[in-house]
């Protein structure tokens, strides 16, 4: 009570008594602050009952109006005074000692509105960072402490600044061996001592005010001599990295909120250029630890059985903003608020590596691969259980289709396909067992494996990576050997190869050679090397027509039906066909695809062709397109259309170019149907009233007619009616891809 009357008495002496120049009244507060240590003999009271956190915050306020009516990086006497007088590492060490109660919490209130009001750069001074990094130890130090609130606070303004001067990071890079001794003033007691001396704020021959250190003397020391720089993980040897290490103490904090904020702190201090500071995030902290722990631990706690359609559909996450019900998500769906978790922990760990320096990015990338997909992930979509296979492949394409950053999506990539780079063998296919099982349960006895498997594909080739399609594809089409192997001088068609097509003359083609204007040139869409100038040219449009005819006219007229219901024409797919080629060529424009086929002079035409453990298994299903359900065929169809947009050479030759001379026992997308509509003509003969039924089907797919009675031969109507559908589809794509243009779809 005494101590409460004696506050508003002095603050009404103040509010009387004349204004003093600001330095003074600096001094002032400063000095009222340690008069209490020194007269005080009671240790025990809450320092909410003295006269301390008002001194701190005018002596804030000086500071700020000190700095406003200074010019721009101008240091005044007040802060000279802070610096001079070691004020920093006393209240660290009060902080430290938390005498009176309450003054850790004080301290660091302190210095984070030091730090966050005041302009001028005061880290780079050592008797700023020495202090700021001494406090940094103690941040973290209690899980639930009642000053966590305020470490986080103190913590994030730190590497805010540092994010402003990344440079600044050297100096909380720490060699353990050459840390220097943290109390200065011999604790509480030193600096009670300390406090004794009388002090006038004037400088009588003591030394001038601690400089600015600099910077690159700074680095030096944090990054030690080469023999200091030996490091191995958690702390052993090398550097430390503090700051770090206390975000990571309370990414443990039961309060969500501060685990939040300790978690951008983090993704701010990846995000740094400095490559010291890189290395010794990775090398010498926990960070990659804590990301792949709880990625693993996140993982197997969800439910052995979930339904792929609950992991599919489930709310987009985005780290950090997770609010959530129990009771609501476990009325949803068992197992919803892991998913969410888990979600939320991958978003973040993909946002991490995504903003983190780029050698940092590659290790933890690397480190989620080692340590999350290997030994956790492998295992389940290896096993036999078909329920286990569905549920964990279907996480797997959540996983797909959550990563964006360009170093963990290798490292996914790299985990689900390997990094071979040579042409497949029949043999070798087994030779990255994840991959073959993958692509075989694509071909799966349960039909919901096969559809999940393959809708993980269909998200797989969306991805931007060239290895993806390098290794599923393009390694097997690299030599053309699936054509045959005919003399050079074979004839030509009104002087072009049968399969050489021109565009220049084409009107649909503009002078604006970039992306906006026209796809980058439609020299790779010839399917043979240009012909030589001695040669005519043949019209651009009737190729297009040819090849775009050649699939429309792949299914005999009884067995289409799309004529007689209105909307259902081939110029239906051109729209989506125009919008997706243009997306892929954006995503392929820095894979340097352009150009034409590799010259068939330089191919190893003699090597025997195949087709690639992937495209065996699509051509396999294509060849069971009339005997399979429906919904197995939209998805291998699906498969089979995107893989037909992408605009490379090769795989424009091999899957759109009806014309293609094929090397004995080799097969195509187009022979293939061909195949199928064989057979199919042979099945209509010994089904009667086909046509009728087929339109009934057709119209039940879409809607128009009531369900009924079944009918006869269901699942071969509609594997025809799938069939027509695709054909018009790979005619709209091969019209859109030779016509290349990249104008916005309406």
């Amino acid at each position: 009570m005494f101590s409460k009357f004696t506050s508003i008495l002095q603050h009404a002496v103040e509010a009387l008594a004349p204004s003093l120049p600001l330095q003074e009244d600096f001094v002032y507060h400063w000095k009222a602050i340690t008069h209490y240590y020194i007269e005080t003999s009671d240790d025990k009271a809450p320092v909410t009952d003295t006269n301390i956190p008002s001194h701190l915050e005018q002596m804030l306020d000086i500071l700020t109006q000190e700095e406003e009516e200074r010019e721009s990086g101008e240091t005044g006497p007040c802060m000279e005074y802070l610096l001079h007088h070691k004020i920093l590492e006393t209240l660290f060490t009060l902080g430290k000692a938390d005498c009176p109660p309450g003054m850790k919490q004080q301290v660091l209130t302190f210095y984070t509105k030091l730090l966050g009001r005041i302009h001028q750069p005061l880290l780079p001074h050592i008797n700023v960072h020495r202090p700021v990094q001494k406090l940094i130890r103690l941040c973290g130090e209690v899980l639930a402490a009642p000053t966590e609130n305020e470490e986080i606070q103190f913590l994030c303004i730190v590497c805010a600044k540092l994010k402003q001067d990344p440079y600044l990071v050297n100096f909380f890079l720490e060699n353990k061996a050459r840390r220097p001794e943290v109390q200065s003033l011999g604790g509480l007691e030193g600096a009670r001592g300390g406090l004794a001396s009388p002090d006038t704020g004037q400088p009588h021959g003591e030394q001038p005010p601690a400089p600015a250190e600099e910077p690159r003397a700074a680095a030096a020391t944090a990054s030690g001599s080469p023999s200091d720089r030996h490091t191995s993980n958690n702390n052993h040897s090398g550097n430390h990295y503090n700051l770090v290490t206390s975000l990571l103490n309370l990414t443990r904090s039961p309060d969500g909120r501060v685990v939040v904020k300790a978690c951008e702190g983090l993704m701010l201090l990846a995000s740094l250029p400095e490559p010291a500071a890189a290395k010794c995030l990775t090398e010498n902290t926990e960070l990659v630890d804590l990301l792949t722990d709880r990625l693993a631990a996140f993982y197997k706690a969800l439910p052995q059985s979930m339904d792929p359609l609950d992991i599919e559909t489930v709310e987009s996450v985005n780290w950090g903003l997770d609010v959530y019900n129990l009771k609501e998500d476990a009325a949803i769906f068992a197992g919803k608020r892991g998913l969410i978790s888990f979600l939320s922990w991958l978003d973040y760990c993909d946002q991490l590596i995504k903003e983190a320096q780029k050698s940092a990015a590659t290790v933890m990338a690397r480190a989620v691969r080692e340590r999350f997909f290997i030994p956790v992930m492998e295992p389940q979509l290896m096993q036999t259980s078909e329920v286990g296979i569905l549920t964990s492949t279907a996480l797997l394409n959540r996983i797909i289709r959550q990563v964006t950053s360009e170093a963990l999506l290798q490292e996914t990539v790299y985990f689900l396909l390997g990094e071979e780079r040579e042409a497949e063998t029949p043999p070798g296919v087994t030779r990255h067992p994840l991959r073959h099982r993958l692509i075989e349960h694509c071909d799966h006895l349960s039909d919901e494996i096969s559809i999940m498997t393959l809708r993980l594909f269909e998200q797989l080739i969306q991805k931007p990576s060239q290895h993806i399609l390098f290794s599923l594809l393009l390694r097997s089409l690299g030599e053309r050997n699936y054509l045959e192997n005919k003399p050079q001088d074979e004839p030509l068609e009104n002087g072009l190869a049968h399969d050489a097509v021109d565009l220049e003359e084409d009107p649909l083609f503009g002078d604006d050679p970039s992306v906006d204007g026209r796809l980058s040139g439609s020299d790779w869409l010839s399917p043979s090397p240009s012909q030589s100038p001695d040669h005519g040219k043949t019209d651009g449009k009737t190729e297009v027509h040819k090849i775009v005819n050649s699939f429309l006219c792949l299914v005999p007229d009884e067995a289409k039906s799309s004529y007689h219901v209105e909307g259902t024409g081939y110029d239906t797919y051109l729209r989506d066909a125009h919008r997706q080629f243009r997306d892929y060529c954006g995503v392929c424009l820095r894979w340097d695809w352009r150009g034409s086929p590799k010259p068939l002079e330089k191919c190893d035409l003699e090597r025997p062709f195949f087709e690639g453990h992937f495209l065996k298994v699509l051509f396999d299903r294509m060849g069971r397109v009339l005997d399979q359900p429906y919904e197995v065929n939209l998805q291998v169809t699906s498969v089979l259309s995107k893989l037909c947009l992408l605009p490379h050479p090769h795989m424009h030759e091999y899957l759109l170019d009806p014309y293609i001379n094929l090397a004995p026992g080799c097969r195509s997308l187009f022979s293939v149907i061909v195949r199928v509509v064989g057979d199919l003509m042979l099945r209509i003969q010994r089904i009667p009233d086909f046509t009728p039924k087929l339109l009934l089907v057709r119209k039940r797919l879409l809607g128009l007619e009531p369900e009924g009675v079944n009918v006869d031969h269901m699942t071969l109507l509609e594997g025809v009616i799938v069939l027509e559908e695709f054909c018009k589809e790979l005619a709209a794509i091969a019209f859109v891809k030779f016509h290349a243009t990249a104008t916005s779809s309406p």
